[in-house]
């Protein structure tokens, strides 16, 4: 299980098998300048040795809910003639939940059980088996999940200590440098693959905190949620996409940053980010000239929320921030990336450019809803027979979560144990379609539940925070 992205990879040919050097390899490693650069290394297994036995194979089963039948929206056929006599139903046969089952891969940071793997791994699992490399088995429990990042931690009552892998830094990688995927790809339990750190920083697409480390380790589809290892045998990252059509590109999620989130997953079973309040853009070559500044050197606020800390602290829209709490920031993916980090009511500095002066404010971090962001005008709308809450999709709302839509029904909240938790839908997800009629709002979407008198199953049409399309069934 892995995202997919589309983004043709250079070839790299070794001379000798096992990664032993080639005639006049040694000479040229001996002459390298720089002693932190390592060239080919002789073999993995030490390494593959060390980790090896942390890194699980989590395998989960899912009810799939039963797709739209092809004919179930359609007039026009010859049987509408039947069904307009014996009902709308007439010759289709009802579809049922089926069971669906999955294979990802996790890695075990400390003996008591505690296991981070990727959130599209184990997402709406009814139940979750952990396999470790000694064929022992355990059954798992989810403890918290962050689909932002698309980490989630969980968690195995064991007899005895379990193996665990040690924590590096990924602000620490240099491109270049060796790594190694270990995993389960395609089922293929444990499965080593070396290749080379081949940029930092990337964005994706799949999110506001896209972050990735790229690698060309080999990884594909039931590597997601493994680690990638450094040559010191420390975990630097969390192998989570792929681009299909490509070769030797593969995306990680930086360790530094999945500390903070998994700590918090395990201490409240869900994260905590900080809020300023503001929407905001980068600043393009045509911006930068019209504010007389170089481009790159902050980011343009485009809208304050009303009441929200910015507001409260000053800010305004047509501001240029370029520090948050004594640390530049260039673009609008860094400013987000450091908010999200800032600790909630604690108070910052944030500096800024208003009419070419400089000027800093002091502003209260806020707490980020779990859908990103709110409007701070729009009401929300609760549904109980079914247990969810929405509010209004805003264009602001629309930008902060990275969603193309601009109309529907923001999920701000899911009642555990209700039908919409144990149907799959989740907070952050936009609501689009309720029995394939539009829904442009939060009162638009209660409304139509509301008209579902006889309590008939409702088909929700529902884009989540990755752009994608599901169906999402309530009975």
């Amino acid at each position: 299980m892995l995202q997919h992205f589309r983004i043709k990879k250079a070839v790299l040919v070794l001379t000798l098998l096992g990664f032993v050097s080639a005639p006049g390899f040694a000479a040229a490693t001996a002459a390298t300048s720089d002693p932190g650069v390592q060239m080919v290394p002789q073999n993995f297994s030490a390494l593959a040795d060390r980790v090896g036995p942390a890194v699980v194979n989590i395998q989960v089963e899912k009810t799939a809910q039963p797709a739209m039948h092809p004919f179930e929206n359609r007039r026009g056929g010859p049987e509408d003639q039947f069904r307009d006599f014996f009902g709308p139903h007439f010759g289709i046969p009802a579809p049922r939940p089926h069971r669906q089952s999955g294979l990802g891969t996790g890695f075990v940071i400390d003996r008591d059980g505690y296991i981070v793997t990727n959130n599209h791994v184990v997402d709406g699992a009814d139940k979750i088996k952990v396999v470790l490399q000694d064929e022992r088995e355990f059954d798992a429990t989810v403890v918290g999940r962050d689909p932002q990042t698309d980490l989630a931690l969980i968690k195995v009552d064991a007899d005895a200590a379990l193996p665990a892998v040690t924590l590096g830094k990924s602000s620490d990688l240099k491109v270049g440098q060796w790594v190694v995927a270990i995993g389960n790809p395609f089922g293929l339990d444990h499965t080593v693959t070396a290749g080379i750190v081949s940029a930092k920083g990337r964005a994706i697409g799949s999110g506001p905190y896209d972050d990735y480390i790229q690698t060309d380790a080999s990884i594909n589809p039931g590597n997601s949620g493994g680690p990638l290892v450094n040559m010191q045998g420390e975990v630097v990252g969390i192998n989570t996409a792929i681009i299909p059509d490509g070769q030797g590109i593969g995306f990680a999620i930086p360790i530094d940053m999945a500390s903070s989130i998994v700590a918090q997953l395990k201490k409240k079973g869900e994260v905590t980010r900080g809020w300023l309040g503001v929407s905001i853009q980068d600043l393009g070559d045509d911006l930068a000239d019209y504010y007389g500044i170089h481009k790159g050197q902050g980011v343009l606020v485009t809208n304050v929320v009303p009441g929200d800390p910015a507001d409260k602290a000053g800010i305004r829209a047509n501001d240029i921030i370029t520090e948050v709490d004594g640390t530049k920031v260039n673009s609008s993916r860094e400013l987000t990336a450091k908010a999200a980090g800032l600790t909630v009511d604690d108070r910052v500095d944030v500096t800024l450019l208003r009419d070419g002066k400089e000027k800093t404010v002091s502003l209260k971090v806020g707490r980020r809803p779990v859908t990103l962001a709110r409007n701070g005008k729009s009401d929300s709308e609760t549904e109980p027979n079914y247990g969810i809450q929405v509010t209004d999709l805003t264009p602001e709302l629309a930008r902060q979560m990275n969603i193309d839509a601009d109309r529907g029904a923001v999920v701000t909240g899911i009642e555990p144990g209700s039908k919409a938790d144990k149907a799959g839908l989740e907070e952050g997800d936009v609501i689009v379609e309720v029995n394939h009629q539009e829904v442009d709002s939060a009162r638009d979407f209660k409304t139509r539940v509301q008209k579902n008198s006889k309590g008939d199953r409702l088909n929700l049409l529902v884009k989540n925070g990755r752009g994608g399309l599901k169906v999402i069934q309530l009975s």
